[in-house]
């Protein structure tokens, strides 16, 4: 029945189609933990990442999602939480024996959590950081930061605001790369980069909020200010309504990832082809699924700067 129900040329096509039949009555469900016994394959692949409320991961989702509903994959999904968060169960003791192989979404490369899955030997794509035993896919975060801070810097402002995640100047955090981008930007504008106008917003709106808020009570608040994540600029807006204050008339802001909602709120942005990135990774693991002696890949995704209403105007005092 099993070898029928599986498609095999070897079962007679008659009894095949009997088989089938039967089990459309019946509404017979084949047990994957049986799959997995015969055939050694789970049928699934996992995805760790720290935070599955961010725009920028659901829209790497829904490129994986397609790619792997395609293949007729199954997704694990395991959040980490705060890489400073402790976890005792880690994620590859959780999903090892469940899963044919992984995606690693936005987790550190010094990570222990990224140390335990690359050590199962079993075919991994990263994303946001590299590997030795793993296909990499990297955003130029340093690129695209420098543009958006160029940009700005082309508009004549010398006081330019930071909103940051959580960490900039810590080389292991994924962030990093963007606060060398902006360093560089600076550095050849012959500027330095205010510490004191550099200000955590958490990559959450009511965090961007903050720190903006932040900002506008400083002795010298910025001209401008470049969000490293489009979430965190959409709460620097409302931080600037509050006070009364014309984003891309009064104080210029851009963001960082180019969703959806920038465009409904005029926001500059650096667009990232988030849903292509889930998708290539997707595809680049089950590449490595059906043929684990292939060569590993390294993909570096471009940036591109979107100009809008919220750096066209403002002022420079």
């Amino acid at each position: 029945m099993s070898r029928a129900l599986r498609g095999f040329d070897s079962v007679d096509p008659v009894i095949r189609q009997h088989v089938l039949d039967v089990a459309s009555r019946l509404d017979y469900v084949a047990s994957p933990a049986a799959a997995a016994l015969s055939t050694g394959k789970a049928g699934s692949i996992g995805i760790i990442t720290p935070f599955v409320d961010r725009l920028a991961f659901l829209r790497m989702l829904k490129g994986i999602e397609s790619e792997m509903r395609a293949a007729n994959m199954d997704l694990l999904l395991h959040c980490t939480g705060d890489p400073s968060d402790p976890h005792p169960v880690p994620p590859h003791k959780r999903l090892a024996r469940r899963v044919d192989g992984f995606l690693v979404l936005s987790v550190s490369a010094e990570s222990p959590d990224l140390e335990g899955i690359l050590k199962l030997g079993m075919p991994v794509t990263i994303f946001g950081s590299t590997g030795p035993r793993a296909s990499n896919i990297n955003i130029d975060d340093r690129a695209g930061a420098a543009s958006a801070m160029d940009h700005l810097l082309e508009r004549g402002h010398q006081r330019i605001g930071v909103i940051y995640g959580r960490e900039l100047d810590n080389p292991i955090v994924l962030e990093h790369q963007r606060y060398l981008g902006c360093l560089d930007a600076m550095k050849r504008a012959g500027l330095p980069l205010n510490d004191r106008l550099q200000v955590p917003g958490d990559y959450t709106i009511a965090g961007g909020e903050r720190a903006m808020t932040q900002l506008l009570d400083s002795d010298e608040p910025p001209t401008a200010v470049f969000a490293f994540s489009d979430e965190m600029a959409f709460g620097a807006i409302q931080a600037m309504k509050n006070r009364g204050v014309r984003p891309g008339r009064d104080i210029a802001i851009i963001g960082y990832d180019g969703h959806e909602i920038s465009a409904v709120l005029d926001l500059s942005t650096i667009s990232v082809p988030f849903e292509l990135i889930g998708a290539t990774a997707a595809h680049d693991l089950l590449r490595e699924l059906g043929a684990p002696t292939e060569r590993r890949t390294a993909k570096v995704f471009p940036t591109q700067l979107i100009a809008r209403a919220t750096t066209s105007q403002a002022s420079v005092g």
